[in-house]
């Protein structure tokens, strides 16, 4: 029996309305706008959502200790066209010269990294 169930994920940026903008762009979905905390309401339910820290200073990649920070796998039908849709929207390539993997990796306008994985 489960202990807890996962209410959502929540990510730190400076301007939380603008990336829940991104990812809406990104995943679909309706922004829910509070003081300093915006819901992204998915179409399957899920929530994504986004706190205002001022302060944020994004993760760096690759890690420079070689260790892995949370981030986003999103699952695609086809990887180069969303890449292309990525990068209109406001995201930034990491990691995407290997078109033989499947993945590829970008950050968020905020420099949260995310992988767009083929479905």
């Amino acid at each position: 029996m489960a202990l807890a169930e996962l209410g959502a994920v929540v990510l730190d940026c400076p301007d939380p309305q603008a990336l829940a903008g991104f990812y809406a762009g990104l995943l679909g979905g309706t922004v829910q706008v509070e003081k300093d905390w915006v819901d992204l309401k998915l179409p399957d339910g899920r929530t994504l959502a986004f706190q205002q820290a001022p302060d944020f200073v994004p993760p760096r990649w690759p890690a420079p200790d070689g260790s892995q920070q949370f981030h986003l796998d999103l699952t695609v039908a086809d990887l180069d066209v969303a890449e292309k849709a990525v990068l209109e929207l406001g995201a930034r390539s990491l990691d995407t010269a290997d078109r033989a993997r499947t993945w590829r990796v970008f950050a968020d306008p905020a420099g949260h990294p995310f992988c767009l994985c083929a479905g």
